[in-house]
């Protein structure tokens, strides 16, 4: 078979595959996709058919019922519970990353500061008056002491935030 044959059959082929594809379920482009392979199979195996477009017609019809076949066949997955795209397995280990490497700063801070943020940053959600107890401060010096020690972690957490951007 030629260049020029082969560029004779693309137009009929193009018209069969969208033809069928509707029919089958399919995109015309992945029927004309098959039957351009099985062509070449069919050329190296047993060389060019007798009847190009009739081989061509039956091609595009084997092709879209296997492609009926193949998509009556499968079963669709369901999407994975933790998969709902805000809490995907790949939000969750950047959110874990993210939550390791906040702890890591905050442990890296000066004096009462680790101590200050991680009761700010507890799950328990303690109120300004038992973090004062905690700490053994008085409640009025949590806000310029949380001001201070949040001013030491953006400085200590930049070069990190620099290069995420840096990233995206």
């Amino acid at each position: 078979m030629t260049h020029d044959m082969l560029t004779a059959l693309r137009p009929l082929l193009l018209a069969e595959a969208s033809a069928e594809a509707p029919a089958a379920g399919a995109e015309p482009g992945d029927l004309e996709q098959a039957v351009w392979l099985r062509l070449l199979e069919r050329l190296k195996a047993d060389g060019p058919p007798r009847d190009p477009q009739g081989w061509l017609r039956d091609a595009v019809r084997r092709e879209a019922r296997r492609a009926q076949r193949t998509r009556s066949a499968e079963q669709p997955y369901g999407p994975e519970p933790a998969d709902d795209g805000e809490h995907g397995p790949e939000q969750l280990a950047l959110a874990a990353a993210r939550r390791r490497a906040l702890g890591d700063a905050v442990r890296r801070l000066p004096g009462r500061c680790p101590r200050l943020l991680e009761a700010l940053l507890s799950p328990r959600d303690l109120t300004y008056r038992e973090i004062a107890g905690e700490l053994g401060i008085s409640q009025g010096s949590l806000g310029p002491e949380r001001s201070r020690c949040l001013g030491c972690l953006r400085r200590l957490l930049a070069p990190d935030l620099a290069a995420d951007e840096a990233r995206r």
